[in-house]
């Protein structure tokens, strides 16, 4: 079993990564990773290309390096999380879960930027690539496109809503701590 966390798109390049590792795995991510590897999962925390102004193309050939089946669990916050629901329906590749953590929305894109990365098309009935379940996480007080798109989503894809409240944007800042453990418990 191997697990893959899709990290989202900041909105600029100085708020993108630190810039002395060249790693975007922050917030929930390292401690996620490193609860996972304990029970004996392989995590992998792809840097995908310029996340701040993200290319649909490049970061499918970047996720194209990485190993996915039906024992893979994927994990994308934000727009990784669009990212991988679009990659899914495209490339109609079996995994074993997708777990969602405030995504972005395909078919649904506000401004052409949007468009290009998520696609114009809503995706349907994707659960048929998933062995196990889909999960989406959302909050009381998180973006209100993202809190829309998920329960659009939950019909959609179809999906399970795990509604927590004052979570944010499921980041670090928005959430007070860097643990998730309501996320933790999905994956196992």
């Amino acid at each position: 079993m191997n697990c893959i966390i899709i990290h989202g798109c900041p909105s600029n390049k100085e708020k993108s990564m630190d810039q002395k590792t060249r790693t975007y795995d922050k917030h929930w991510m390292p401690w996620l990773k490193e609860k996972l590897e304990e029970k004996g999962i392989k995590v992998e925390i792809p840097l995908m290309p310029a996340p701040w102004e993200p290319d649909y193309e490049l970061w499918k050939k970047e996720f194209s390096k990485l190993t996915v089946n039906k024992n893979t669990i994927l994990v994308g916050h934000s727009c990784g999380g669009g990212f991988l629901v679009r990659w899914i329906d495209e490339s109609k590749i079996k995994i074993g879960k997708l777990i969602l953590v405030s995504p972005g929305k395909v078919g649904k894109a506000r401004n052409e930027f949007k468009s290009n990365f998520y696609g114009n098309k809503v995706i349907k009935n994707i659960n048929k690539y998933i062995t196990e379940n889909i999960v989406i996480f959302t909050s009381n007080d998180d973006i209100p496109g993202h809190i829309k798109g998920a329960y659009e989503y939950e019909k959609e894809l179809p999906a399970k809503i795990i509604f927590l409240r004052n979570h944010g944007h499921f980041c670090e800042e928005d959430m007070g701590t860097k643990e998730f453990p309501e996320l933790l418990n999905e994956i196992i």
